[in-house]
């Protein structure tokens, strides 16, 4: 522990103005919470008069470690053999009133990259601050997930959910009072759930999970989520889970390209499947009958074959993944195979990934209507396993053959020719629409319904749906990249945590992560926000007037490779950026955030008073 007394105060906001005496307080990594009852005794000691007398009076070193030695280590008290049982009283009162909530929590976010650890972070440092709590977190993102330990959840006296996507594995909190929110909130207001976790353990009708992977609402308290929101989560579930289908795919069609040639498209089954190693085809090669001449032979020609059939297998299972994994997050495992089957049927008759999402909420509800049905106890044991899926891929099937399918199909097919004959200022609008859908909210739904939009077509390989996926690609990277060179140009205007993390914002967004500009927006959506739509605007208009078009889904700067013209998408790129970062040190400039202002001050202040 060192003590320092500070000739200038410093401000703090405190009600009782500025401060002179400081504490820092170093623990060892795997210290547990000494640090915590280090503070809470010091805590209570400087509201007593002459615990801060003393320390402001102090004239040599010595005696202040006596001051605060007596404090932190104080003598054993004598008691008399007839007061003990008043003192055990006491103690066990202090113990009652110091209890510890135990707190298990689940974050994750569509993408499973940004907001699922940002959210992780702020709890568990928020619950590090306290001592009537103990939280675990488990994230469930893009990396391997390390499940929490049963015996942690059957000891847990309640639950969070921080999720924009399904809870995996929700069955195992099965009766645990559960507080149940968006990602964001997390990140913005973890003290407040934390609160309300601990209300709900104390709280016999509490919201509580149920066995059947959603939420029991009877009698329930709290935040409930509405049908609307379970919808909007259960899609977002199926996005997540699609993305990596698509960016595999995508990304192997356009190492396709690279080592085939592009007018390998024309004929890579008959070569992937006629050809070997031993057998290389040559410069031309029959494909159904007709001899086909290609740039390119050998070896490179057969390697981006296979590499472009090995995309196009991942790409076939896109919608059917939209659409199963939207069912499994609105009925768990039993809305899996009828989800699949209906996003299968989807393909078939030409319905898309808009006949994707419609099978897969519709095979999500209708099995977790029957799985709600009292059945005889000898039928219970087959109800998610046979009977669930076999009913609902039954109902699905029959609805899309017999009722939507062709419907569906004809506004896909509709909206495929309008793509594909877009043109002039037709094409520059929709870039604008998609840059501004893109930096909205930074990773939430609109922008994950853009980029939808956008990988939905790339399969087609039509010049339409690359010139999408291109301007949605490269409006995303503008938020991060140009705040990271904000905080360059004019430190002042954002606070030093908003500096620190614009050091590795650049980053993330040259990767196509547009999640590295959430805590900016976090911190200040009225400046931050509309800065980042004008620039994605600028950004996805250049990139349509140019035709730039792009075959990789994802990857950012580092598939650049993929994209033609590569300098039309950079130009692109650099405008977007150039336009956010003006526009956003303009707006903190002339209308400037008083909490931001405020937190730049303190800590002006802070160090320029450990630098006296």
């Amino acid at each position: 522990m060192g003590f320092a007394r500070l000739s200038k105060g410093v401000d703090f906001s405190g009600p009782d103005g500025d401060a002179n005496l400081v504490f820092l307080i170093a623990a060892p990594a795997g210290g547990g919470k000494e640090h915590l009852k280090i503070l809470s005794k010091l805590a209570r000691s400087l509201v007593k008069k002459d615990f801060i007398k003393a320390l402001q009076e102090a004239t040599t070193e010595q005696e202040i470690v006596d001051v605060v030695d007596a404090v932190l280590n104080p003598a054993p008290k004598t008691t008399e053999p007839a007061a003990a049982p008043a003192a055990a009283a006491v103690a066990e009162s202090g113990a009652a009133s110091t209890s510890v909530t135990r707190i298990v929590a689940i974050t994750a976010c569509p993408t499973g990259i940004a907001h699922t650890y940002m959210a992780a972070d702020s709890l568990t440092q928020n619950a590090e601050g306290r001592d009537d709590v103990e939280l675990v977190v488990e994230t469930q993102g893009s990396s391997a997930v390390t499940p929490v330990d049963p015996k942690i959840i059957e000891a847990a006296d309640a639950v969070i959910f921080a999720t924009d996507v399904g809870v995996k594995d929700r069955e195992r909190f099965a009766g645990k009072p559960v507080i149940e929110s968006g990602v964001k909130r997390a990140i913005n207001e973890p003290a407040k759930m934390i609160d309300e976790a601990i209300a709900a353990s104390k709280n016999p009708n509490a919201r509580k999970v149920s066995g059947s992977g959603v939420a029991a609402s009877a009698e329930t308290t709290g935040e409930k989520l509405g049908w609307g929101k379970r919808i909007q989560q259960a899609v977002m579930t199926g996005v997540s889970y699609m993305v990596p289908f698509v960016a595999a795919g995508g990304l192997l069609l356009a190492l396709g390209f690279a080592f085939g040639g592009y007018d390998m498209a024309n004929g890579w089954q008959a070569i992937a499947t006629q050809f070997s190693l031993t057998n290389l085809p040559g410069n031309t090669v029959d494909v159904d009958g007709v001899a086909m001449t290609f740039e390119r032979s050998g070896f490179l020609l057969y390697f981006g074959a296979v590499l472009f059939a090995t995309g196009q297998a991942a790409m076939g299972f896109i919608v059917a993944a939209l659409s199963g994994y939207t069912a499994y997050a609105l009925a768990g495992r039993p809305g899996i195979a009828p989800g699949f089957v209906g996003g299968a049927i989807s393909v078939t008759i030409g319905a898309g990934f808009i006949g994707g999402l419609v099978t897969g909420i519709l095979a999500g509800l209708i099995a977790l209507w029957i799985g709600s049905w009292k059945v005889p106890r000898v039928v219970q044991s087959l109800m998610p396993v046979v009977i669930i899926p076999l009913l609902t891929s039954v109902v699905v099937g029959l609805v899309m053959y017999l009722l939507l399918g062709r419907p569906l199909a004809s506004i896909m097919t509709g909206l495929q020719d309008w793509l594909s004959s877009m043109s002039g200022s037709s094409a520059i609008l929709l870039g604008i629409i998609l840059g501004l859908m893109m930096c909205f909210d930074l990773g939430g739904p609109v922008n994950k319904a853009a980029y939808l939009f956008g990988t939905a077509g790339l399969s087609t390989g039509d010049q339409a749906s690359m010139e999408i996926m291109a301007a949605i690609m490269a409006a995303g990277m503008v938020p991060p990249i140009a705040l990271s060179i904000a905080t360059l140009l004019r430190k002042k205007l954002f606070t030093p945590a908003e500096q620190e993390n614009g050091k590795s914002s650049w980053l993330l967004g040259l990767a196509f992560v547009s999640e590295g500009a959430i805590p900016f927006a976090a911190a200040d959506p009225f400046r931050v926000i509309p800065a980042m739509m004008a620039g994605g605007a600028t950004t996805g208009a250049i990139s349509m007037a140019l035709g730039v078009g792009s075959r990789a889904p994802h990857g950012g700067i580092f598939v650049v490779w993929a994209i033609e013209p590569w300098w039309g998408w950079l130009i692109a790129l650099a405008a977007g950026t150039i336009v956010s970062t003006i526009v956003v040190i303009a707006l903190k400039q002339f209308w400037p955030n008083k909490a931001v202002a405020a937190e730049v001050a303190k800590q002006e202040a802070q160090q320029a008073a450990v630098n006296a």
